[in-house]
């Protein structure tokens, strides 16, 4: 079963982004408040709602929604526990309950208190994968995702050459894109050196290669494709979708290959099931927990070769105005952490042409992934409607 065109993003909603002494909300309060946003966005109310899909690592439960928002028969929630990759996963999942005719609306819902609640080595501790971790790479002493992930940065360097400046260059391009965008945590320019300068997190990744702990809310709300075209805004319609898990074992450290991400085997289905390639993708909002995973995504998802992802992302292509611009808003480096629905938010502003300051000309096909701390990969593929 194909989900191409049968389903549209039709609302989105945020909060306000902050980190510091946080919003004075709990994350069910923030939620509810970009849930609303999203319904407002879309000219729907919450007795609209038919299917919920609530972020797996979290307070909220479908049952929260329906006693807030008195939804009355709902037919369909779920979970999509990838962390990372989550947010886009449950894309697909809402799209395949539309599909099947169980459901007409779908809203999806992150947010949490990452800054002044739950930090991120708490939250690793939640995950259902903690086992696999806590069995092969806390015994070792790696407790949280940047030293999961450091000794793939480092393998990449060694094999092609890939240099810690050119992870900087992500760091910076963010930064610069969260400077256009009125809602983002980070307010001050970054320079290469201001990169090369910050402390080392965990050898090669640096500070700087380190997405925020924030707080805040972001959903969105799918529709079947008839119903999309009557409602406030102009719907953005999902041309494909993908899924990937990395080989086993699930411990990186197991790995035979600790480079290879769940991401390259959802790109192949999403770019399948849209009918398009890589070089038609005209702006990108690609899950930014660390620069390097944003290096490593780009070549799994087709973007250029294997191993040539510093060079590309050095010759400038990821910024406004490049080849293929980069997480516009900021992304979880610049602009806050929100498990990549903010990714989701942003590709639909592009596609709307909403993206402000930041707007990419003539932006017709985009692409969103989500990352998933096992390395599982989600991909969508979306164009203006």
């Amino acid at each position: 079963m194909s989900l191409k065109e049968r389903i549209a993003v039709t609302g989105i909603g945020e909060t306000a982004y902050v980190r510091g002494p946080g919003s004075g909300k709990t994350p069910i309060a923030l939620q509810l408040e970009a849930a609303l946003n999203a319904l407002n966005d879309a000219g729907l109310s919450p007795h609209d709602i038919d299917g919920l899909i609530p972020f797996a690592i979290g307070p909220m439960v479908a049952e929260d929604f329906i006693t807030n928002f008195g939804i009355p028969d709902l037919n369909f929630s779920a979970l999509t526990p990838l962390g990372g990759a989550s947010a886009v996963a449950a894309v697909q999942c809402a799209g395949a309950a539309i599909a099947s005719g169980l459901c007409r609306h779908v809203l999806i819902s992150l947010g949490r208190n990452g800054y002044s609640g739950t930090r991120v080595t708490s939250r690793i501790a939640q995950m259902p994968q903690f086992r696999v971790v806590g069995e092969f790479e806390v015994p070792a002493g790696a407790i949280a995702p940047a030293q999961f992930y450091a000794p793939m940065a480092r393998l990449h360097m060694e094999r092609f050459g890939t240099t810690s400046r050119q992870l900087g260059e992500i760091a910076v391009t963010m930064r610069r894109h969260a400077l256009l965008n009125g809602n983002a945590v980070m307010k001050e320019p970054m320079t290469l050196e201001d990169h090369q300068n910050s402390r080392m997190i965990s050898d090669p990744l640096r500070m700087f290669d380190c997405s925020l702990e924030s707080d805040g809310a972001a959903c969105v709300i799918l529709s079947a494709a008839e119903a999309a075209k009557d409602l406030r805004k102009p719907p953005v319609y999902v041309m494909g979708t993908g899924e990937g898990h990395p080989e086993s074992p699930s411990a990186i450290s197991q790995r035979a290959d600790i480079l290879a991400l769940g991401t390259r085997k959802a790109a192949r289905k999403a770019f399948a099931m849209a009918g398009v390639s890589p070089a038609d993708i005209d702006v990108a909002e690609i899950y930014d927990c660390f620069t390097y995973i944003v290096l490593r995504q780009l070549e799994e998802l087709g973007f250029c070769a294997q191993g040539e992802g510093g060079a590309f992302v050095e010759a400038g292509h990821i910024g406004l105005g490049g080849r293929l611009p980069v997480n516009t808003h900021g992304g979880l480096l610049s602009q806050a952490h929100v498990g990549g629905m903010n990714h989701i938010v942003e590709l639909t502003r592009q596609l709307r042409g909403e993206g402000g300051r930041a707007q990419v000309k003539d932006a017709e096909i985009g692409l969103v992934t989500g990352f998933g701390d096992m390395c599982d990969g989600s991909v969508a593929i979306m164009r203006r409607g």
